[in-house]
């Protein structure tokens, strides 16, 4: 028997698997030990209800609160960190972990598989926390995403009020869509199918990038944002250590004004270019956006219009043409406060040319037994497909 057959005895076992392995064993000792537990609700002693309703939707003071780099204004107490002896050092007492973890089951009668349990959904680890003064960083590791390790998405160390101003900067990797609406704290399964679509072979999306993001905001209840993106997703790095797959930078911008206490109004652009095999595309993006809220009901709304000039990377000479829009509808019936929640998302998106479309309609319920975990039943229409799916599990952090 080899050193190899000692150390990895399982025969039909990939390194990688081994790896991954270790990887999942360590992250869940150093977890264990750091006596894992909502995180930002254990160091404040606060209900999640506090920043969340429901999770993992954010109310306002919990937007605030990741606005602020993860710490309470004028509440951060020298109990939270260690005695050193040096001023120049802030540690926190406890390494701050979280898990989240979602499961469900599905029907889909149009499918040849129809009924399918599809737990464990979701399993990540969440961190968060101030690593000096106005310096924080969030990051979360997908254990398992539909089956597969799926190692980091967001992750990212964050300057807060730069220069003593309203600046804010984050750098690492994000979703550019994070200034719009965020995917991650969505109530629905079904997604905000526009911020995902690209065209042809095009790796441009308003989903994940790696890039640096500036964050504005002005007395006038106006936030402005910024970003200097790769356009190149969030792949492996390349044999010449590159993340970037090209020499080109691309540039999202968005402006958001409070028109009152219900209604948000904003727009974004987005200009860029790529190069695959050899050859270039350029891109732009447009849309308006705009959020009309009450105690009970919430009413968010986004188009993005987008072109392409060579998606395909062919030199075919042909522009494409991406629009769609998406109209998400929450019901809270007793504000921040419910025990259910009632959700409505519409999502219209084509290319053209081409006979790419994608059309659904999706009835969602949830119900809290507890604040930190939230039972769902969903229904989701393609009238494309003329498919039916629905969909009753959990979502849960702890």
């Amino acid at each position: 028997m080899s050193v190899a057959d000692f150390v990895f005895p399982i025969k039909g076992v990939t390194m990688k698997t081994y790896r991954n392995v270790i990887i999942l064993l360590s992250i869940v000792l150093v977890v264990g030990q750091s006596y894992a537990i909502p995180a930002f609700a254990r160091k404040y002693d606060m209900s999640c209800n506090t920043c969340h309703a429901p999770i993992p939707k954010l109310k306002a003071y919990g937007d605030e609160f990741a606005g602020n780099g993860f710490q309470l204004a004028d509440k951060e107490s020298p109990r939270y960190f260690r005695e050193t002896g040096d001023d120049e050092l802030l540690l926190m007492r406890e390494l701050p972990f979280a898990l989240r973890l979602e499961g469900y089951m599905r029907w889909q009668p149009q499918t040849a598989r129809r009924f399918d349990f599809q737990a464990p959904y979701l399993l990540k680890i969440l961190s968060g926390g101030i690593i000096a003064k106005d310096i924080s960083y969030y990051f979360y590791f997908f254990f398992s995403e539909r089956g597969e390790v799926a190692g980091i998405e967001d992750a990212f160390i964050m300057f807060n009020n730069l220069f003593g101003s309203e600046l804010d900067v984050y750098l690492g990797q994000f979703q550019v869509s994070d200034p719009l609406f965020k995917r991650e704290l969505r109530l629905t399964l079904d997604d905000y199918q526009i911020y995902k679509i690209a065209p042809g072979f095009s790796r441009v999306n308003l989903a994940y990038d790696r890039g640096i993001m500036f964050t504005y905001g002005l007395p006038s209840n106006t936030d402005i944002t910024l970003e200097i993106l790769n356009g190149s997703g969030i792949g492996q790095m390349d044999a010449p250590y590159s993340f970037d797959s090209d020499k080109y930078k691309n540039f999202f911008l968005r402006v958001s004004q409070e028109v009152s206490d219900y209604v948000r109004i904003g727009g974004f652009g987005y200009a860029g270019k790529e190069e695959r095999f050899g050859k270039v595309n350029s891109l732009w993006m447009v849309g308006p956006d705009v959020t009309l809220a009450t105690e009970h009901v919430e009413l968010n709304v986004q188009y993005v219009e987008r072109q392409d000039t060579d998606p395909a990377f062919m030199n075919a000479g042909r522009k494409t043409k991406t629009r769609g829009a998406f109209g998400e509808l929450i019901y809270s019936p007793d504000g921040d406060k419910s025990r259910w929640y009632a959700a409505a998302l519409y999502n219209w998106v084509e290319i053209l040319p081409g006979n790419y479309k994608y059309h659904s309609a999706t009835g969602h319920f949830s119900f809290l037994p507890a604040r930190n975990i939230r039972l769902i039943g969903e229904y989701t229409y393609d009238f494309v497909a003329k498919a039916n799916k629905i969909s009753a599990g959990f979502v849960s952090a702890f």
